[in-house]
């Protein structure tokens, strides 16, 4: 992967891509709204799905980023026009059952802000379907309603299966998402450890209240396993080591998304009855309704802001080792 700096080419407006194994900011002409909503970005955050996407996760190609609020533009329902918004990022083909059912984050032909078929939020502008947006509350500010997308995702372990004060729960991975699912989970008084390898990264959550652990330090006997283990390294050793972790019958919830291949012994999956869910996108109303009440603090998480036109730079910062969660501003705002 390289990287490089800004090529205009007499466009409309600015963009963060990724093409032929490169990161370039580039002039491009703006979408076109097409029936869609037209949204200028106010603000995007950089996510470890857009770095993995830059080593191959995907094969995606085109604007990046997934993660951002704004403010509608242009719509075919004008009751949006001006509204702060943030939007569900899947957008399904609206006929099949799981788009009739209400739920395109399955469709099998959806395509994914930023991910999969459709150019994202690295940019002056984006659009999605107007039934994607949701209503940022006035109380939200933009530095918290940009984090709504991975505090959504956090937040739909909730609905997978449940959590509650009689549970033993274990978080690995005390990056971005790691923190955010630690910060949701913590709501339920579930009997929560978040273990990472950064001490610096453990303090944040150790100042809000939250147990934390050292993995290198962490020795766990079997009796001492937990009823709930979500795996959220970003790396593909955290599987075996969140197997680890898991008592017989206990559930393991995998959250990374990552290029390439991973290796598990499933032996104990199938002797000890593991239940293994996989976890992606959740529900924005229910993101926005926690930061609106300050049920979760995310002030802490936010670690650098770069304008748009130097996102390469933002990219390689949001990749150095230890940073938290980098976010770009567009410069039409």
């Amino acid at each position: 992967m390289k990287w490089s700096g800004w090529f205009p080419n007499n466009g409309g407006m600015q963009a963060l891509q990724f093409q032929n194994g490169q990161v370039t900011l580039r002039e491009v002409a703006p979408p076109r709204a097409d029936g869609e909503a037209l949204i200028r970005v106010r603000l995007a955050g950089i996510c470890n799905t857009d770095l993995e996407i830059v080593r191959g996760y995907a094969g995606f190609e085109g604007t990046l980023g997934h993660e951002f609020v704004g403010v509608v533009e242009e719509s075919p329902d004008p009751d949006w026009l001006g509204q702060r918004v943030v939007g569900e990022i899947n957008a399904g083909c609206g006929s099949c059952v799981e788009c009739r059912a209400g739920d395109p984050r399955h469709c099998l032909g959806r395509s994914v802000l930023g991910i999969v078929g459709r150019d994202g939020a690295f940019a002056d502008l984006l659009r999605l379907p107007v039934a994607n947006l949701v209503r940022v509350p006035d109380e939200v500010p933009d530095d918290h309603a940009v984090l709504t997308e991975p505090l959504a995702a956090a937040g739909e372990i909730l609905a997978q299966t449940e959590v509650g004060p009689r549970h033993r729960v274990a978080v690995l991975g005390d990056g971005k998402l790691g923190q955010l699912i630690a910060r949701v989970l913590a709501t339920t008084g579930c009997r929560l450890l978040l273990i990472g390898k950064h001490p610096a990264k453990l303090a944040l959550a150790e100042r809000v209240g939250i147990e934390v652990a050292l993995g290198e330090d962490l020795t766990i006997r079997p009796a001492e396993r937990f009823d709930l283990v979500v795996e959220a390294t970003g790396s593909p050793a955290g599987l075996a080591r969140a197997l680890e972790l898991v008592r017989p019958r206990g559930v393991l919830v995998l959250k990374s998304t990552f290029h390439g291949p991973v290796t598990i012994d499933t032996s104990r999956l199938v002797v000890d009855e593991i239940t293994l869910l996989g976890s992606r996108c959740g529900r924005f109303d229910q993101a926005l309704a926690l930061l609106a009440r300050r049920a979760v603090e995310v002030d802490s998480l936010i670690a650098a802001r770069f304008p748009l036109r130097d996102g390469v730079a933002a990219l390689a910062e949001a990749a150095r080792p230890g940073v938290m969660k980098v976010l770009l501003q567009p410069h039409s705002v």
